[in-house]
């Protein structure tokens, strides 16, 4: 069996047999990552990646994020998750701008 990842790389739609496959590895945390891009919920800025949580935004640069559950137990949160599964697929949206630009143009 190939790695799921690049069994996705490149295409535009998760598969129902995939996101079952997702949810049976991953568990509530592809769930949740699943649900992020569904909602378009994962940003690509030039610099980082951007998940909107429940309650905040996380930035996600390779293997960190900045979710509480990131920084405080130190495993792998469902934002990480969900921004493997969107490089894989490129179900992300692009942002034109560098992230911390971003606050510059919201004042």
């Amino acid at each position: 069996m190939t790695n799921l990842f690049t069994r996705l790389s490149g295409k535009k739609e998760i598969d129902f047999a995939t996101r079952e496959e997702i949810r049976f590895t991953y568990g509530t945390r592809g769930i949740k990552a699943l649900a992020a891009l569904d909602e378009e919920r994962v940003k690509k800025y030039l610099d980082f990646f951007v998940v909107q949580g429940a309650t905040s935004e996380y930035i996600i640069d390779e293997k960190f994020c900045t979710c509480g559950d990131f920084l405080y137990r130190g495993r792998e949160c469902w934002h990480l998750l969900a921004v493997r599964l969107a490089r894989a697929t490129g179900l992300f949206e692009p942002v034109d701008l560098w992230y911390q630009d971003r606050w510059k143009r919201e004042r």
